[in-house]
């Protein structure tokens, strides 16, 4: 059987991003084992957080003083994913 090609635009769709995490402007502050940072959003929150599951397929990396938006779950503030790095 003939597999079903995908649109690309159905992977980039707005829709596709989450809509419950609360997103932050920050800056990286501290490097942590096991791929974890410290982050100091705008706000004035320190955050720890995590690189998404994208930005480490790509390989994207991130060092400090970095610029970063960091998504919060609405359920904990503490805990966080890097899902963008600013160039």
């Amino acid at each position: 059987m003939a597999r079903r090609r995908r649109n690309q635009d159905e992977y980039y769709d707005e829709t596709s991003e989450r809509d419950d995490h609360v997103k932050l402007d920050g800056v990286i502050t501290n490097v942590f084992a096991g791929g974890q940072f410290e982050v100091k959003t705008d706000a004035g929150a320190v955050v720890r957080a995590q690189l998404c599951g994208r930005m480490r397929k790509y390989r994207i990396r991130v060092i400090l003083g970095d610029r970063v938006t960091v998504a919060l779950s609405p359920y904990d503030l503490t805990h966080g994913m890097i899902v963008y790095r600013a160039k």
